[in-house]
């Protein structure tokens, strides 16, 4: 078998469109085309293209979840999920989380510190949610008790008091609210002295 041509990707720029006997095989980026140094005319065995199209997977894997943790920071259980529903190779989901540590794109740390942040500026979390959810997340223990002991803007009697001010008109008597106010994690003796406020 022999590499016949390779050319630009139309619909993805930085990939080229390798094929193998006049017949399209796979495709690589930029940076896989070089560090292989495929060149057009090169002989290629059937193990090799079965590597090659491997590499190629990866590629394509690695560049989709750079492009979903460039729409938000994801935790590296979150990555999995995705792969798994995506039917990623075991092996590509690792050699994909492996190189997104490596450049520093997936950190549980990071995640979490973002994700506290966000939740106590503009969601009013109680502590007790954010912890449910960083579980949910996959985010070590060690890691939830450090960012949410560390962070300085979360505030759950602030945050508490903001929710109260938004949802308050919401409900028609305090025992709904209170009890809504218990689903999203803050602590009855807390609500009751921030309504009595």
């Amino acid at each position: 078998m022999k590499i016949t041509k390779i050319s630009p990707a139309v619909k993805t720029t930085g990939r080229y469109n390798v094929f193998v006997d006049d017949k399209f095989a796979f495709s690589l980026d930029e940076s896989q085309l070089v560090k292989i140094g495929l060149r057009k005319g090169d002989e290629i065995s059937e193990e090799r293209l079965d590597e090659l199209k491997t590499e190629s997977d990866f590629g394509k894997n690695y560049i989709r979840a750079v492009d979903l943790i460039s729409r938000r920071l994801r935790s590296e259980k979150e990555i999995r999920e995705y792969a798994f529903r995506k039917n990623w190779t075991k092996e590509n989901t690792e050699k994909v989380v492996e190189r997104l540590h490596e450049r520093g794109f997936l950190n549980d740390e990071k995640f979490a510190a973002s994700f506290v942040r966000s939740r106590a500026t503009l969601k009013n979390y109680s502590r007790r949610k954010m912890e449910l959810e960083l579980t949910k997340k996959g985010i070590k223990k060690e890691i939830r008790e450090k960012i949410l002991t560390e962070n300085e803007d979360f505030d759950e009697t602030t945050a508490l008091k903001k929710l109260i001010a938004k949802k308050r008109n919401h409900y028609e008597n305090d025992q709904k609210l209170i009890a809504y106010l218990a689903r999203q994690g803050f602590s009855y003796d807390d609500i009751k002295n921030s309504l009595s406020d």
